[in-house]
């Protein structure tokens, strides 16, 4: 997945779900998007974190 097709994957999931989202990158390199609360990978994998409370 793009980081463009990955960013937009995660706003509609962190706006959906009113939670907040990760973009990370896998071990083969393909970036995927998951809740923070499920994420449990290293904190280096973070590509980037939407969080819809944000100001």
């Amino acid at each position: 997945m793009s980081f463009t097709d990955a960013h937009a994957f995660a706003f509609s999931l962190a706006t959906s779900l009113m939670v907040a989202i990760v973009i990370f990158r896998a071990g083969d390199g393909t970036l995927s998007v998951t809740p923070a609360t499920e994420f449990d990978g290293d904190d280096s994998q973070i590509v980037h974190e939407i969080d819809p409370f944000a100001p």
